[in-house]
C-alpha cells in the first residue's frame, strides 16, 4: 500500500528529524498486521516530509511523544481519533491516509478487495468503499458502530469537510458544533465539519451507515 515520497533516506539527509519511531529502525514489531506496518511506514514518512521531531508533532497533535513513536513503529494500532488528528496536520481525510497506502490506485475495486479498518478501542469499523485514486473531492465510506459504540473527533482532518450520513440500519446520534441529532434507518444528514463531532450507537443492535466525504 505504501508509496514512497521523494528520493533519498530523510533519516539521513542534513537536518532530518530523530530517528526513532520510524520503520526500519530496530524496534518495528516483526509480528504487525501488514496494513498496520505500512500505515506506520506511511506515518513516519510524513513526519519526516515536514523534518518534524516527534516532540514537534506531539506539540501539533496533542498527542503524547511516546504514543506516535509506538504509532509509527507499528507497535500500536491507531484509533480513529488518533488518526483523525494526524490527518488534521498532515492535510488528509482518513480515506486519502489509508489509500496511499494500498499498493495499487485502481479505478474499480471490487467489494471483496476494499479496505476495512478496525477500531477496537470504540467499537468502530470502516469500510474505503470508493477506489484510492488521488485527486478527487468526493469519496465512500461505509461505518459500522456497536452498540455502545462512542467515536469522538475533537477536530476536522480537513477544516469546512462535507459530509452526508445515511442510516442503513439501527440508530445513530451524530452531534455537531454541539447539537444532537438522533438518526433511524433511512435518515440522512448533511454538515460541515469545522470543529467537534461525535458518533455514537445507542442500540440495542449495530448501526450501519453510508457516509459521502467532499473535499470543501
Amino acid at each position: 500500500m505504501k508509496q514512497a515520497s521523494g528520493s533519498g533516506d530523510p533519516r539521513t539527509a542534513p537536518g532530518a528529524p530523530d530517528t526513532e519511531g520510524i520503520p526500519g529502525t530496530p524496534g518495528l514489531s516483526d509480528g504487525a498486521d501488514d496494513v498496520d506496518a505500512r500505515l506506520a511506514t506511511r506515518l513516519a514518512e510524513l513526519r519526516a516530509e515536514r523534518g518534524w521531531s516527534l516532540g514537534e508533532l506531539a506539540e501539533r497533535t496533542g498527542i503524547s511523544r511516546s504514543t506516535l513513536s509506538r504509532a509509527e513503529r507499528a507497535e500500536i494500532s491507531p484509533t480513529a481519533a488518533l488518526l483523525n488528528r494526524l490527518c488534521a496536520v498532515h492535510g488528509r481525510t482518513m480515506s486519502q491516509l489509508l489509500g496511499e497506502v494500498e499498493a495499487l490506485a485502481p479505478q474499480l475495486v471490487r467489494a471483496d478487495d476494499q479496505a476495512v479498518w478496525t477500531d477496537p478501542d470504540s467499537g468502530f469499523v470502516r469500510r474505503s468503499v470508493s477506489p484510492p485514486q488521488p485527486g478527487f473531492r468526493a469519496e465512500l465510506v461505509e461505518g459500522r458502530l456497536d452498540p455502545g459504540a462512542d467515536l469522538r473527533y475533537d477536530r476536522p482532518p480537513v477544516p469546512g469537510l462535507e459530509q452526508h450520513v445515511w442510516v442503513r440500519e439501527g440508530a445513530l446520534e451524530i452531534t455537531v458544533q454541539g447539537t444532537a441529532h438522533r438518526l433511524g434507518p433511512g435518515d440522512c444528514l448533511r454538515f460541515r465539519v469545522r470543529g467537534a463531532t461525535r458518533f455514537t450507537c445507542p442500540g440495542p443492535g449495530a448501526a450501519r451507515y453510508t457516509l459521502v466525504v467532499v473535499l470543501p
